[in-house]
């Protein structure tokens, strides 16, 4: 979906919607497990869910994280200007955490933030701020794309703890 767009998901009105979300979702077995995104992939790295809503001539395709947020809003518009973190640093991560599960303990996923907070984000976990790997963007995008892509088959048959830690870590598990 374009930044700018605020974005409604209605638990009712969009139930079907949301059910195909969460099909493409798979909950890691731990409670501070993320909930890893298992459906498109783009060339980015990030996911991609299509949204195809009564009226509209063409799908809207939006990140999973910032539809995540949406549904966690309960029918309440979304922002086009807020943007989805990842406290975790999974960018196929779609767990929102409540308050309540804060509290208990659940460390945060996915919360909303500004693109100041983002930048700030980036910059402070090492993931840009002008270094040239990132300035240069090909290896750097490549690299995260190379990196969902592998987390993605590490769960799409459910949670393999092994082949996640070693997507998470940007190796390839060992077939032998």
């Amino acid at each position: 979906m374009r930044q700018g767009r605020e974005l409604v998901v209605d638990p009712v009105r969009h139930a079907s919607e949301i059910a195909q979300f969460f099909s493409h979702v798979v909950r890691g077995p731990g409670q501070q497990d993320c909930w890893l995104w298992t459906g498109a992939i783009g060339t980015d790295g990030y996911g991609r869910f299509a949204l195809r809503r009564g009226g509209w001539r063409h799908a809207v395709m939006v990140r999973p994280p910032r539809y995540a947020l949406a549904h966690a809003q309960a029918g309440e518009p979304l922002q086009g200007d807020v943007r989805a973190l990842h406290e975790c640093d999974v960018t196929l991560c779609v767990r929102v955490v409540t308050a309540e599960e804060i509290g208990a303990g659940v460390r945060a996923h996915v919360i909303a933030g500004t693109q100041q907070e983002n930048m700030e984000q980036m910059v402070a976990r090492g993931r840009g701020g002008g270094r040239p790997a990132v300035i240069a963007r090909g290896a750097g995008v490549r690299a995260r794309r190379e990196r969902a892509l592998a987390l993605r088959e590490a769960v799409r048959s459910g949670w393999d703890a092994a082949a996640v830690e070693a997507a998470m870590l940007g190796a390839q598990p060992r077939l032998w």
